[in-house]
């Protein structure tokens, strides 16, 4: 009896087996002809033209064409190199023919292994997630890469509920159909990995290569692309920075895949899987990080107020955060590279450890101030900070202000060794930082007027003041030149004219005498020929020549010159009072080797669209401030401040041997050091002082352009020169093409003078 019981009982649960399975196919039938007959409605829709109508909003046609993501402005060198970008979603986009097919590999291999077989959807994977749901036994999604690039281009939004989501994955479908119909399969594999948020502010496959491995996508090699593919199913869970061990699991499982599917082999697999992913080149491009920082934040504000008068084919201006424009610049990526390093290893190495030095023990220091005085200036400091502004706007109180800049607060600073994790009141930082000196440089090809290299500052995340454009300060006897300039125009003067090396003074409108000092006392009362004057940075021979021209004579050639500032009309400006930009003073000074002809430096040579047409060219404008024999004098009265004058240290201490002209210039107090630079090819200007005036060396000899900005020039030259690839020379100035009956060796001039004098006398006996 127990035994018939217990057949009885089998033959029940077979039958409510039989009966499960029997519901469980019919439901899989259902399900599966549902699918069908929606893919069938799907494809009406679409070829009909009626898809927005049944599943609500849908991407035209146009918008198909050309969909709509964030680009960022590229700020390409004229080597071809990225500088920086400006964007809101760091992202630029490649061609199919750009990525390395190890990438296009591990991809379907991960993502879509049926890839080139469907046409947007998958049925097979639509099939094996329906049997899933019906059994319960989840195998993955269905979601093919068309799909997921229509998710990506067309997002679906937040806090949607069920049937709202079962819409928007119809209308998904229909959208990967459209796309696989106006789009070949290339064309999406690209589309979706610049689609795709690698994690770290990557957008894209070309930032993501960038930003992990420092490469090109067409350069990956296989766990590089392996890591990429996979990285994106959650770029913070996988990431090799915050979660390593999940990065290297993620892309392990990809190679996996991709022996699995014989895209390599099992030895590649097992021998790859080994290899730890690489981050020494890993780096977060912002806009305090990368190349010419200084400059690119110039060119932002330029770039802006472009945009703002240039709009696009459908009348909107252009977006330079969003429209991926291309922006060619005259930088040379080496040539910046070199003079961002020699900025950092004149100042790291040598001037800021001789400054802390030189002021180390001294209560005030780095300020040459009374303690009233230092107060006084660290107020107006704090009044001038982001972070009183930001307090003020926020209603808080002066008094609430002072305590909230005396209380200390954790923080990182800057230093030359790398920042440093702290604890110090936001005054403190703000004294702190005024004692760092600054170096700023500017190089230009001299008869383009490209800027080829732009250091505004030590170290742009900390220090935001560009000392190129931003700055004016005092040039010093840079500004000699301005009015040797005019004295060789006007003829009677030559480099080897000789004036007589005493004090003159010059009457001033109020009826007194100004009579500047000489700290030189070589050759006083002697007679001196001007090439020796200015080699020597001799301020009487200067204020002979401003009594003989006048100060509003000089302005205009300086103006000429490309000189904008304003400039007061009084004697002292042949010492360099006034205070004039780099970038002004390069301009100027590259005058000299144009053979007279002002060029405005410039920065971009043209703007390209996201598709690569040229919205607009930029050309250099020119004036001709003064002849090409006058240029030449010039250039041969500064080779004399190099050949044995103040610049006489770039032969004896850098060896540099080759035709040099140049001018160095010191200010009140050792402010500003300045030294201007001129060969054949590049002019080069280097300032080089503290944020404040009153923050200086207390001795010439430390303080003098020749030992604060000419060694910057020196290493940045050296470096040119030893680059092959830049094609820089080192040969000599070209004469005019006029004749120039003058000779530069004052010696021999001096001999060839006397022996004309002595004709001229016995001509005179008879």
């Amino acid at each position: 009896m127990a035994e018939v019981k217990k057949e009885d009982k089998a033959k029940d649960k077979k039958k409510k087996n039989v009966k499960a399975e029997g519901k469980g196919i019919r439901w899989y039938l259902i399900v599966l002809w549902s699918m069908f007959g929606i893919a069938v409605t799907c494809g009406f829709g679409l070829f009909y033209g009626i898809s927005n109508e049944w599943f609500g909003d849908m991407p035209t046609f146009e918008e198909l064409e050309n969909p709509s993501t964030n680009l960022a402005t590229e700020i390409i060198s004229a080597d071809g190199k990225v500088l920086g970008t400006y964007y809101i979603e760091n992202r630029s986009n490649v061609s199919y023919s750009e990525l390395s097919p190890h990438l296009v590999n591990a991809l379907i291999a991960i993502e879509d292994i049926r890839f080139y077989e469907h046409s947007g959807i998958d049925q097979r994977a639509l099939l094996r997630v329906v049997f899933g749901l019906a059994t319960g036994n989840d195998k993955g999604g269905g979601s093919t890469l068309t799909q997921q690039l229509a998710k990506n281009l067309f997002p679906r939004g937040e806090n949607l509920s069920t049937p709202q989501l079962v819409i928007r994955k119809f209308q998904e479908w229909v959208t990967a159909t459209k796309l696989e119909y106006n789009y070949s399969k290339d064309e999406i594999i690209a589309m979706y990995l610049n689609t795709v948020f690698y994690g770290h502010n990557a957008y894209g496959i070309k930032k993501a290569s960038e930003t992990f491995f420092n490469v090109e996508p067409k350069d990956l090699n296989i766990e590089q692309a392996a890591f990429l593919a996979g990285v994106v199913n959650a770029p913070s869970r996988f990431s090799p920075i915050r979660n390593p061990e999940r990065a290297i699991s993620r892309r392990n499982l990809v190679i996996s895949q991709m022996a699995t599917y014989g895209f390599i082999t099992e030895q590649e697999r097992d021998s790859i899987s080994q290899i730890p992913i690489d981050m020494s080149e890993f780096g977060v491009l912002d806009h305090n990080s990368g190349q010419a920082t200084y400059l690119r934040e110039y060119l932002r504000g330029t770039l802006t107020e472009w945009a703002k008068n240039h709009t696009k084919p459908d009348g909107t201006p252009y977006n330079i955060y969003k429209d991926g424009l291309k922006i060619y610049t005259t930088i040379d990526s080496r040539m910046q590279r070199y003079a961002e390093e020699a900025v950092r290893e004149h100042l790291s190495l040598d001037l800021q450890p001789a400054f802390n030095k030189h002021w180390k023990g001294y209560t005030n220091a780095p300020f040459s101030l009374e303690e009233e005085e230092i107060e006084n200036l660290m107020e107006l400091s704090m009044r001038r900070s982001e972070r009183y502004r930001v307090m003020k706007n926020a209603g808080i109180s002066i008094d609430s202000i002072r305590k909230n800049f005396n209380k200390p607060t954790k923080m990182t600073v800057f230093s030359w060794n790398g920042p440093i994790d702290t604890i110090m009141t936001p005054m403190d930082s703000m004294r702190y930082y005024k004692s760092f000196l600054q170096s700023s440089l500017m190089s230009i090809e001299s008869h383009t007027g490209h800027v080829k290299a732009y250091v505004g500052g030590i170290d742009y995340k900390y220090f935001k003041y560009d000392h190129v454009t931003q700055a004016r300060r005092q040039v010093g006897s840079t500004f000699k030149p301005f009015l040797y300039s005019l004295a060789m125009q006007e003829g009677e003067y030559t480099p080897c004219t000789k004036v007589p090396n005493i004090s003159y003074s010059i009457e001033m409108p109020d009826g007194k005498f100004w009579e500047p000092r000489d700290a030189g006392k070589t050759m006083f009362g002697e007679e001196v020929t001007l090439k020796w004057a200015l080699a020597h940075s001799n301020n009487r021979i200067s204020t002979y020549l401003m009594k003989r021209f006048g100060p509003e004579a000089v302005i205009q050639m300086a103006r000429r010159m490309g000189v904008t500032s304003h400039i007061d009309a009084v004697p002292s400006i042949c010492l360099g009072v006034c205070d004039l930009s780099l970038y002004e003073m390069v301009g100027a000074m590259n005058t000299f080797a144009n053979r007279g002809v002002y060029v405005k430096p410039i920065f971009i040579t043209k703007i390209e669209d996201k598709n690569g047409n040229v919205i607009e060219y930029f050309h250099t404008e020119q004036v001709e401030a003064m002849d090409d024999v006058t240029a030449y004098k010039m250039i041969e009265l500064m080779k004399g401040v190099v050949q044995s004058g103040t610049g006489v240290r770039l032969k004896y201490k850098y060896g540099l041997k080759n035709p040099i002209a140049g001018k160095t210039g010191t200010t009140q107090n050792q402010s500003d050091g300045w030294f201007m630079g001129i060969t054949p090819d590049l002019t080069t200007g280097v300032w080089t002082g503290a944020e404040d005036r009153a923050v200086h060396f207390r001795t010439i000899g430390l303080g003098q352009g020749s030992n604060m900005a000419l060694p910057v020039w020196a290493i940045y030259m050296k470096k040119i020169y030893a680059d092959s690839t830049l094609n820089i020379s080192q040969g000599d100035f070209e004469k005019p093409l006029s004749d120039v009956a003058l000779e530069f060796d004052c010696e021999l001039y001096e001999q060839e003078q006397s022996q004309k004098n002595t004709v001229v006398a016995e001509e005179d006996e008879f």
